[in-house]
Protein backbone atom coordinates (compact mmCIF):
# COMPACT_ATOMS: atom_id res chain seq x y z
CA UNK A 1 0.00 0.00 0.00
CA UNK A 2 2.81 2.37 0.52
CA UNK A 3 4.69 1.83 -2.54
CA UNK A 4 1.02 2.81 -3.78
CA UNK A 5 0.37 5.79 -2.41
CA UNK A 6 4.15 6.68 -3.00
CA UNK A 7 3.46 6.13 -6.66
CA UNK A 8 0.51 8.23 -6.56
CA UNK A 9 1.62 11.12 -5.01
CA UNK A 10 4.78 10.64 -7.39
CA UNK A 11 2.41 10.83 -10.15
CA UNK A 12 0.54 13.45 -9.28
CA UNK A 13 3.49 15.70 -8.53
CA UNK A 14 4.86 14.98 -12.42
CA UNK A 15 1.60 15.38 -13.56
CA UNK A 16 1.11 19.43 -11.70
CA UNK A 17 4.94 19.80 -12.87
CA UNK A 18 3.37 19.44 -15.86
CA UNK A 19 0.48 21.79 -16.14
CA UNK A 20 3.00 24.03 -14.51
CA UNK A 21 5.42 24.50 -17.36
CA UNK A 22 2.77 24.48 -19.66
CA UNK A 23 0.85 27.41 -18.32
CA UNK A 24 4.70 29.13 -17.72
CA UNK A 25 5.31 28.94 -21.40
CA UNK A 26 1.91 30.55 -22.43
CA UNK A 27 2.14 32.93 -20.17
CA UNK A 28 5.45 34.19 -20.98
CA UNK A 29 5.04 33.88 -24.59
CA UNK A 30 1.25 36.06 -23.91
CA UNK A 31 2.67 38.54 -21.80
CA UNK A 32 6.99 38.44 -21.61
CA UNK A 33 8.72 37.02 -18.49
CA UNK A 34 8.79 40.31 -17.10
CA UNK A 35 4.80 40.38 -17.04
CA UNK A 36 4.36 36.82 -16.09
CA UNK A 37 4.47 36.19 -11.90
CA UNK A 38 4.39 33.32 -10.49
CA UNK A 39 1.16 33.72 -8.13
CA UNK A 40 -0.61 34.00 -12.32
CA UNK A 41 1.31 31.22 -13.32
CA UNK A 42 0.02 29.14 -10.41
CA UNK A 43 -3.70 30.56 -10.99
CA UNK A 44 -3.41 29.20 -14.98
CA UNK A 45 -2.15 26.02 -14.16
CA UNK A 46 -4.27 25.36 -11.23
CA UNK A 47 -2.65 24.95 -8.35
CA UNK A 48 -1.75 26.56 -5.34
CA UNK A 49 0.49 28.74 -5.12
CA UNK A 50 2.23 26.89 -2.31
CA UNK A 51 2.83 23.75 -5.00
CA UNK A 52 4.21 26.14 -7.13
CA UNK A 53 6.71 27.67 -5.18
CA UNK A 54 7.35 24.39 -3.90
CA UNK A 55 9.04 23.27 -7.00
CA UNK A 56 9.45 26.61 -8.62
CA UNK A 57 11.26 28.93 -6.04
CA UNK A 58 11.94 31.55 -8.18
CA UNK A 59 10.81 32.29 -11.87
CA UNK A 60 14.08 31.49 -12.97
CA UNK A 61 13.94 28.13 -11.47
CA UNK A 62 10.72 27.68 -13.34
CA UNK A 63 12.19 29.02 -16.86
CA UNK A 64 15.32 26.47 -16.61
CA UNK A 65 13.12 23.47 -16.16
CA UNK A 66 10.68 24.68 -18.67
CA UNK A 67 13.75 25.15 -21.45
CA UNK A 68 14.96 21.75 -19.95
CA UNK A 69 11.43 20.07 -20.54
CA UNK A 70 11.46 21.31 -24.43
CA UNK A 71 14.66 20.33 -24.82
CA UNK A 72 14.38 16.73 -23.60
CA UNK A 73 13.54 13.48 -25.49
CA UNK A 74 12.94 9.73 -25.12
CA UNK A 75 16.37 9.40 -26.87
CA UNK A 76 18.29 11.32 -24.02
CA UNK A 77 19.45 7.95 -22.75
CA UNK A 78 20.30 6.37 -26.04
CA UNK A 79 23.82 5.19 -26.69
CA UNK A 80 25.56 7.88 -29.65
CA UNK A 81 25.75 6.11 -32.61
CA UNK A 82 29.16 3.78 -32.84
CA UNK A 83 31.77 5.64 -35.06
CA UNK A 84 32.63 3.71 -38.60
CA UNK A 85 29.55 4.94 -40.69
CA UNK A 86 28.86 8.84 -40.82
CA UNK A 87 25.97 8.81 -43.14
CA UNK A 88 24.63 6.51 -40.78
CA UNK A 89 25.16 8.37 -37.48
CA UNK A 90 24.56 11.51 -38.65
CA UNK A 91 21.16 10.85 -39.95
CA UNK A 92 20.19 9.39 -36.57
CA UNK A 93 20.93 12.73 -35.35
CA UNK A 94 19.67 14.98 -38.05
CA UNK A 95 16.26 12.73 -37.30
CA UNK A 96 16.58 13.31 -33.83
CA UNK A 97 17.05 17.08 -33.94
CA UNK A 98 14.41 17.92 -36.58
CA UNK A 99 11.96 15.98 -34.28
CA UNK A 100 13.41 18.54 -32.28
CA UNK A 101 13.04 21.66 -33.65
CA UNK A 102 9.50 20.54 -34.71
CA UNK A 103 7.91 20.44 -31.84
CA UNK A 104 5.05 23.02 -31.85
CA UNK A 105 6.45 24.20 -27.98
CA UNK A 106 10.04 25.42 -29.80
CA UNK A 107 8.99 28.18 -31.70
CA UNK A 108 7.40 29.82 -28.48
CA UNK A 109 10.32 29.14 -26.81
CA UNK A 110 12.64 30.77 -29.27
CA UNK A 111 10.35 33.35 -29.38
CA UNK A 112 9.99 34.34 -25.46
CA UNK A 113 14.02 34.02 -25.36
CA UNK A 114 14.41 36.59 -28.61
CA UNK A 115 11.77 39.08 -27.15
CA UNK A 116 13.20 39.24 -23.42
CA UNK A 117 16.91 38.90 -24.34
CA UNK A 118 17.40 42.74 -24.31
CA UNK A 119 16.06 43.22 -20.82
CA UNK A 120 17.25 39.48 -19.51
CA UNK A 121 20.47 38.37 -21.04
CA UNK A 122 20.46 35.19 -19.07
CA UNK A 123 17.66 33.62 -20.74
CA UNK A 124 19.06 33.06 -24.00
CA UNK A 125 22.16 32.18 -21.64
CA UNK A 126 20.12 29.35 -20.24
CA UNK A 127 18.11 28.28 -23.38
CA UNK A 128 21.64 27.81 -24.66
CA UNK A 129 23.32 25.91 -21.58
CA UNK A 130 20.54 23.81 -21.36
CA UNK A 131 18.56 23.59 -24.24
CA UNK A 132 20.91 23.33 -27.14
CA UNK A 133 24.10 22.85 -25.88
CA UNK A 134 23.72 19.21 -24.55
CA UNK A 135 22.24 17.95 -27.95
CA UNK A 136 25.32 20.21 -30.24
CA UNK A 137 28.05 18.87 -27.96
CA UNK A 138 26.63 15.00 -28.26
CA UNK A 139 26.86 15.31 -32.04
CA UNK A 140 30.28 17.32 -31.79
CA UNK A 141 31.30 14.36 -29.34
CA UNK A 142 30.33 11.91 -32.48
CA UNK A 143 32.25 13.61 -35.26
CA UNK A 144 35.25 13.82 -33.56
CA UNK A 145 34.92 9.81 -32.70
CA UNK A 146 34.20 9.82 -36.49
CA UNK A 147 37.75 11.62 -36.94
CA UNK A 148 39.49 9.57 -34.77
CA UNK A 149 38.22 6.50 -35.99
CA UNK A 150 39.50 7.17 -39.45
CA UNK A 151 36.38 7.23 -41.00
CA UNK A 152 35.61 11.61 -41.47
CA UNK A 153 37.84 14.23 -42.02
CA UNK A 154 37.05 16.67 -39.59
CA UNK A 155 39.61 18.90 -37.98
CA UNK A 156 37.03 21.38 -36.14
CA UNK A 157 34.23 19.15 -34.92
CA UNK A 158 32.29 22.22 -33.55
CA UNK A 159 32.57 23.83 -36.91
CA UNK A 160 31.14 21.07 -38.78
CA UNK A 161 28.54 20.08 -35.89
CA UNK A 162 26.85 23.87 -36.21
CA UNK A 163 27.06 23.81 -40.08
CA UNK A 164 25.03 20.25 -39.49
CA UNK A 165 22.56 21.51 -37.03
CA UNK A 166 22.23 24.82 -39.09
CA UNK A 167 21.20 23.17 -41.98
CA UNK A 168 18.42 21.75 -40.44
CA UNK A 169 16.96 24.30 -38.27
CA UNK A 170 17.39 26.83 -41.26
CA UNK A 171 14.24 24.96 -43.39
CA UNK A 172 12.45 23.52 -40.00
CA UNK A 173 12.76 26.21 -37.49
CA UNK A 174 13.77 29.54 -38.23
CA UNK A 175 10.84 30.11 -40.65
CA UNK A 176 8.47 29.27 -38.58
CA UNK A 177 9.48 32.55 -36.57
CA UNK A 178 8.46 34.29 -39.57
CA UNK A 179 6.03 32.80 -41.61
CA UNK A 180 2.39 31.67 -40.61
CA UNK A 181 1.76 28.09 -40.89
CA UNK A 182 4.85 27.21 -41.86
CA UNK A 183 5.07 23.33 -41.50
CA UNK A 184 6.69 20.98 -43.89
CA UNK A 185 5.29 17.47 -44.54
CA UNK A 186 7.43 14.56 -42.49
CA UNK A 187 8.52 13.70 -45.94
CA UNK A 188 9.96 17.19 -46.52
CA UNK A 189 11.75 17.24 -43.25
CA UNK A 190 13.09 13.81 -44.18
CA UNK A 191 14.78 15.16 -47.22
CA UNK A 192 16.18 17.78 -45.64
CA UNK A 193 17.64 16.17 -43.33
CA UNK A 194 18.99 13.78 -45.57
CA UNK A 195 20.35 16.97 -47.99
CA UNK A 196 22.09 18.04 -45.18
CA UNK A 197 23.97 14.47 -44.03
CA UNK A 198 25.03 14.07 -47.74
CA UNK A 199 26.65 17.62 -48.16
CA UNK A 200 28.54 16.52 -44.82
CA UNK A 201 29.27 13.21 -46.11
CA UNK A 202 30.75 15.43 -49.73
CA UNK A 203 32.67 17.77 -47.10
CA UNK A 204 33.55 15.60 -44.44
CA UNK A 205 34.08 11.44 -45.21
CA UNK A 206 37.58 9.92 -45.87
CA UNK A 207 38.30 8.64 -49.27
CA UNK A 208 38.45 5.02 -49.60
CA UNK A 209 41.54 3.23 -50.01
Amino acid sequence: MATRTGTYHQQLAQQKRAAIISAATGLFLDNGYAGTSLARVAEAAEVSKATLFKQFPTKANLFEAMVTEHWSTDDDQRPAPRPGDLERGLREYGRRYAALMSRPEMVGLYRIVIAEMPRFPALATTHFDLGKMPFFESVQRYLAAEHDTGTARIEDPVMATTQFMGMISNYILWPRLLVVDWAPPPAEVDAAVDDAVATMCARYRAPRM
